[in-house]
């Protein structure tokens, strides 16, 4: 399966059911290895949990510690790009040439490295000093 159907199937099983928005992720590692992920809302923090935290602790938990692809898949009218937090922990695990691909559920994609998603990353070179 792709990385795109893998996210369009867990995606079905997010947990939304205050926003009712739905995202699936899928990444890749250098392996060949696919993890997934999706949001899961509750009551006392109702934006709930992101997908690509989700695909990313399931990566983490196999033992693989880098992404060379992710889809993040939401139906919204234009793509959805991965949230603050998410963008940081993608840059910790991904090369800055990493293919970061957003898509809606009608086909729209944004395609962006990981440089292009978050430029300037904070990573482990600024704490050279410490």
């Amino acid at each position: 399966m792709s990385l795109l159907d893998e996210a369009l199937r867990v995606r079905e099983n997010a947990y939304a059911p205050y926003s009712k928005f739905k995202v699936g992720a899928a990444l890749r590692t250098p392996s060949g290895e696919v993890f997934v992920g999706c949001n899961a809302e509750n009551v006392a923090y109702p934006e709930g949990t992101c997908a690509e935290a989700g695909a990313i602790a399931a990566m983490c938990a196999a033992g693989e510690r880098e992404i060379v692809e992710i889809w993040v898949l939401a139906d919204s009218p234009h793509p959805t790009t991965p949230c603050g937090g998410c963008r940081q922990k993608i840059a910790e695990f991904a090369r800055k040439d990493a293919q970061i691909v957003m898509r809606t559920l009608e086909g729209v994609e944004l395609r962006m490295t990981m440089a292009e998603l978050l430029p300037g990353a904070f990573d482990k070179s600024h704490m050279d000093k410490a």
